[in-house]
Parts: structure tokens; C-alpha cells; sequence
């Protein structure tokens, strides 16, 4: 009956794909719950963001993939009281049944970052990670939301690109870069500084995902931040090397994991949000833009809607500080995109 249930699912993925106005409805009806495939989900961000996305009602069937260890995850995930049914997908034969029918893939697949590594060291192994699962979703569900959290996503979202490209699935308007840890961060360190609760606290963050390219406005933020110029500063150099921050105090044993599922599930959760119709979700993500015209990715704050992203906000209005991180950014981030989809013409 499941594998009966699967093709049945594959036939309609199929059936969209010849009648694309198809799709502006969504493969689960609103209200019904959504299925969501986690791709690298025996990792360290895969195991916690898949239990925290088991407690999300608003997931119907949580999908479970990776290389290995996939089944014991799931077997543990299944025994919790929750309606989301929990399915394991071990190595490349089993990724289709992952896949097909689903409405929002996930991957935070690939290789953590250790002490001394930069996000350019790795590139080299998770890219072609990253390849191969987006040409298993340009092949088995072409219409769903993809969101990237596999580093560095500068590069990584455009190798996705690439892919749907040439499979000719690309829909710019559901393809994401996971940037939402920037901005939780951003919350969590002017909360402490303006001695609020950090849930309070929005901050928008821009630019990208790594180091320098990371820009949270603090000028733009709420409630509004005000203090002098250097401690603006050294809160922006926080932010921008939190991840370094939590690699050396796991000396050596991991990077960015719990902190990482925590904004992984609320993006997710978001999307989901956004498919089933609700009015007014507002996230930042790493995008397809033409927000600033010499960078064709852009992370910015998006207004999402049923088909994926419905209007990209205005960028926020920089201070003199800000605007020269802006300035400098630019050309590190030109040269991460641009590693991405060198990547995919070699």
C-alpha cells in the first residue's frame, strides 16, 4: 500500500511537470499538513531539525534521507506523539521515494566545519553533494520549495541554480539560502545588549552567509539599538563570526549545530506558513535578486505568499557604518557566487 501510495505520488509530480500552470497549488491542500524531506538528516543539524520539524503540525510526512543511520533516526523520531508520519531513505537507490510528492526540501547535508577550515575548504566536498541532491529533486519533485543550508551557501544556492537550470526547473521564486541563523543571532546579541528578551527583537540581516558578507542592519532593527559607534561595531563582528565563535568552543568536536536546526525549523516553518495562505510572513533569505544589480544572489527580507517568494522589501536604509560594510562585502560575495556556478561548468 505505502509503495502503492508513493507512485501515486510520483505519477502527479509527473503530471505537474507536463501542465506547469499546475503549479500555483500547492501538493498538499492547505490546512492538511505538508510533506517535507530532510536531506542529510543523520547529520548533526539533520537529527535535531528533524525532531524539531516532527513537532511542527503543520508536517504531514517528514521524510528522512541521508547515506547512513538514516532508519534509527527515524525509528527514534516515529515513537513521539505527533501527527507527522516519519519515513527513512538510506543511499542514492531509496532518494527517490524521499522525494517524490514533496512540497519542501531541506538539505543541510555535507561535511561540518572543524577548527582552522574556512567555508572555501568546504566547498570542495559539500558542492558536489549539493549537485546531486538537487538533481534528484529537479528529477523526482521539480515543483517544490528548496531551501540550502549546506555550506557555504554563497556558493551553494548558485551550483542549485545551475542544476534546475539545465533541468529546467528553475523556479527563482522557491529557491532559498538558509540564512535565518544570521538574523536569530542578530536578535539574540542586541537583546542581550538592550537587556530585552531577544523574541522581541527583529533585526534584519543582508548580504550573505559568510564572514564580512553577512550585514545585519543594527540601524534598521527592533526595538531601535542605540549606542556608540564601537560597540555597534564589535555587536556586527559578533554576529558576522558567531560560527567561528562556536566552532572553537566545541574544540574541535562540531560547528554551529542545535543553534542552526533551531533557524533551520523556523524557516521551515515559515515556508509552510506562507503555502497554506497566511497573510504577512516576512523572512530574510539568500536568493535569486536583482536587488542590488551587480549581484545576481542577494540575502534580504521577502515577503512569501502561496508559488514562494511574493515581493522582495526594500532594502533597509544603511547608516554611514553600515554602508561601507555593504561596499566592502560586495566583491567577496561577486566571488562566492561565482565559485558556485564556475563549479557547475567545469
Amino acid at each position: 500500500m505505502e509503495r502503492a501510495a508513493v507512485l501515486s505520488r510520483h505519477f502527479a509530480a509527473e503530471e505537474r511537470q507536463r501542465s506547469p500552470q499546475l503549479d500555483a497549488q500547492p501538493t498538499s491542500a492547505p490546512g492538511s499538513g505538508y510533506n517535507v524531506a530532510v536531506l542529510g538528516s543523520g547529520g548533526g543539524i539533520g537529527q535535531p531539525l528533524s525532531l524539531l520539524l516532527k513537532l511542527c503540525p503543520r508536517v504531514r510526512d517528514l521524510r528522512l534521507y541521508d547515506v547512513a543511520n538514516t532508519a534509527g533516526v527515524a525509528a527514534d523520531l516515529s515513537h513521539i506523539a505527533t501527527a507527522a508520519r516519519v519515513s527513512a531513505h538510506t543511499g542514492g537507490d531509496e532518494l527517490p521515494d524521499a522525494l517524490y510528492g514533496a512540497d519542501l526540501v531541506v538539505i543541510p547535508a555535507g561535511v561540518p566545519r572543524k577548527p582552522g577550515m574556512t567555508r572555501d575548504d568546504l566547498f570542495n566536498i559539500n558542492a558536489g553533494i549539493v549537485r546531486t541532491l538537487c538533481e534528484g529533486v529537479a528529477r523526482y519533485c521539480p515543483h517544490a520549495w528548496v531551501a540550502i543550508i549546506s555550506n557555504p551557501v554563497n556558493s551553494t544556492v548558485p551550483i542549485a541554480a545551475e542544476v534546475f537550470k539545465r533541468a529546467g526547473t528553475f523556479n527563482p521564486a522557491k529557491l532559498f539560502g538558509v540564512t535565518m541563523l544570521d538574523v536569530v543571532r542578530a536578535n539574540t546579541f542586541v537583546g542581550e545588549a538592550l537587556g530585552v528578551d531577544p523574541a522581541t527583537v527583529n533585526v534584519p540581516v543582508i548580504g550573505g552567509h559568510a564572514g564580512v558578507t553577512i550585514l545585519p542592519v543594527l540601524s534598521a532593527g527592533t526595538p531601535k539599538l542605540s549606542v556608540p559607534e564601537g560597540q555597534a561595531r564589535a555587536l556586527m563582528a559578533r554576529i558576522q563570526d558567531a560560527g567561528t565563535e562556536v566552532v572553537k568552543a566545541k574544540a574541535g568536536a562540531g560547528s554551529a549545530t542545535l543553534s542552526m536546526a533551531y533557524a533551520a525549523s523556523r524557516f521551515v516553518e515559515a515556508c509552510l506558513r506562507a503555502m497554506a495562505g497566511e497573510v504577512g510572513v516576512v523572512e530574510c533569505a539568500f536568493v535569486a535578486s536583482s536587488l542590488v544589480t551587480d549581484l545576481p544572489f542577494f540575502a534580504s527580507q521577502l515577503r512569501l505568499g502561496p508559488g514562494g517568494i511574493a515581493e522582495f522589501l526594500p532594502l533597509p536604509r544603511l547608516n554611514a557604518m553600515e554602508q561601507g560594510n555593504f561596499e566592502s562585502m560586495k566583491a567577496e560575495l561577486r566571488s562566492s557566487i561565482q565559485k558556485g556556478v564556475d563549479f557547475m561548468n567545469t
